[in-house]
Parts: structure tokens; sequence; C-alpha cells
């Protein structure tokens, strides 16, 4: 598929992608449009990965954002999402990645918010970065690990 073609299908179709392998620079365009599929950056999970014998590097898609550090403001969960990633990915722990992917739905189905997803009106709470990541954290003790994710 070209580059082209798989930015319309992703504004189209989204739930047909799982995974999108391709070079940097096509990579860097197309995870900032399906960020907004997700309402931020701050979401995203990335892993560069090599053969199987290699390590995979996972890192959120977005920057440091040195403009908020030290502030509490910083969205946590697309680097939890990339720890869970790694679990499944390079560590083969995939029951593992699922409880935290779990716990990060049920804190969003829980109307926890930081700054970059909350919507004005959207009844949700908002929080900082630790507060997102203590929840998280709380909730991967207490998720049920057969329910399904959406």
């Amino acid at each position: 598929m070209y580059v082209d073609n798989a930015a319309m299908q992703l504004i189209r179709w989204p739930k047909q992608f799982d995974t999108i392998v391709c070079g940097n620079i096509f990579g860097d365009i197309l995870s900032d449009e399906a960020s907004m599929l997700v309402g931020s950056l701050g979401m995203l999970p990335s892993a560069s990965m090599g053969d199987e014998d290699s390590p995979g590097v996972f890192e959120p898609c977005h920057g440091s954002a040195p403009d908020i550090a030290g502030q509490d403001m910083a969205n946590p969960l697309a680097m939890i999402l990339s720890a869970a990633m790694m679990l499944r990915y390079d560590l083969d722990r995939a029951e593992e990645s699922e409880l935290i992917e779990k716990a990060v739905e049920a804190a969003l189905d829980a109307g926890y918010r930081t700054a970059d997803i909350k919507q004005e009106g959207d009844g949700c709470k908002l929080v900082g970065c630790k507060e997102m990541g203590d929840v998280v954290a709380e909730l991967v003790t207490t998720v049920d690990a057969t329910i399904e994710i959406a």
C-alpha cells in the first residue's frame, strides 16, 4: 500500500490497521494523523523493531515536551502503552501487556483525562501525569483480565 492511500484508509477505516510498518518519514506523518483519531499524540505508543533476535525500541510517538517538563502536565499513557508493547513483543509477556492495556482503557472509561485529551464540558476529571500514572497502576492490580478490549 502506498503512503497516500494508507493515509486515506487510516481515516476512512482505521480499525483495519493493527500495526503499520513503514520508514521513519512516512511513519512520522501517519502517526501524527493517527493521533487525532484517538485525541492526542500523548496516547500513541511506538516501536522500532528489527529482526527477532534484536531488542526493539519502545517509546511514545510524541517528543520529550521540554516546555512542560516538571509541571505534572504530560500524558503518561503513550509511555505506559509503549511498556505494554515491550512486554508483548520483546519479552513474550502478552498477559501482562493485556492487563496494562485494559487498565489504561479502564482509567479512560472512568473519566480520567490529562489536559491534552480533556474536552470542556465532557464531565471527565482533569488529572496530571502523576495521578494518571497512579490510577493506571492501581487498576492493573484490579482489572479483570477476561474483559474484552473494545
